[in-house]
Parts: C-alpha cells; structure tokens; sequence
C-alpha cells in the first residue's frame, strides 16, 4: 500500500505510541481531540501497517513512518 500523507493529528497519535501502547481515550484526552477523529486515523494506520491493533481499543506501534525523517 502507497504511503499516506500524515496529517497533525496522526503526528501526534505516533508520537504517543513511541512510548508505548495507546487506547483512542487517552490520545484524545492528551491532545483535545476527538475521540472519533482518533480512532479514524487509528484505522487509516492499521491500514498501512504503521500502528497494529492489540486488544479491543488498544494501539501500538508497528512501523514509524517518520523513523526515516
């Protein structure tokens, strides 16, 4: 699949789970974002294989497509 082009809130989604594993709530609640904004660009991730979902409404980090930056 071709890269996405990322967007401020997918930034910050990355940045979060650098640190470890995220739920959608907590990104939220850390940035003032939606939590449905958050779990949409959560699944644009997954679907590119940056980000895998663990469990039900948790994220980590798979492949940083910013590592390269």
């Amino acid at each position: 699949m071709a890269e996405i082009d990322l967007n401020p809130t997918d930034r910050a989604i990355l940045d979060l789970l650098r640190d470890g594993r995220c739920t959608p709530s907590y990104i939220a609640d850390e940035h003032g974002y939606s939590r449905q904004n958050v779990t949409n660009r959560l699944s644009r991730l997954v679907e590119h294989g940056y980000v895998r979902k663990v469990h039900t409404g948790l994220y980590e980090l798979v492949d940083d497509p910013q590592a390269d930056l």
